[in-house]
Parts: structure tokens; sequence; C-alpha cells
């Protein structure tokens, strides 16, 4: 059986309208931005990117507030 990663559930059903948007969310999305980051140093992965959509969550997130 396989198991999704919370961080990739909490990320999915945000992006699906199954949970609102918001902390918990960005922070999912910022733990995996940075698991991808770290797979992007081998070359098999050097090409791997973001949905679109995860792409504008990332981008939200880092939007500095005030």
């Amino acid at each position: 059986m396989i198991r999704m990663d919370r961080h990739c559930q909490v990320v999915g059903a945000s992006l699906s309208g199954r949970r609102p948007v918001d902390d918990k969310t960005y922070a999912s999305v910022a733990v995996l931005s940075d698991r991808l980051e770290r797979l992007r140093q081998s070359p098999l992965f050097a090409g791997v990117t973001f949905s679109p959509q995860v792409e504008r969550l990332r981008q939200h997130a880092e939007v500095p507030v005030g």
C-alpha cells in the first residue's frame, strides 16, 4: 500500500478545496519546496518542478506581510 506524505495531503486538499488555504498549507508547501530543492541536486531530478498551482501557493507564501 502506498501512503501519501502528510504535507502532500495538506497541499492536495487545499488545492482541491477540501480544506482552506492557511498557514498549515504554506508550511507544507515550504517543507515540500525544501525537499524538491534537495532532489534537484541530482541530475536525474534537476528538471522536476511543481505544478503551476503549487508554484502559485509557494510564491504567495514568500510575499512579506506588512
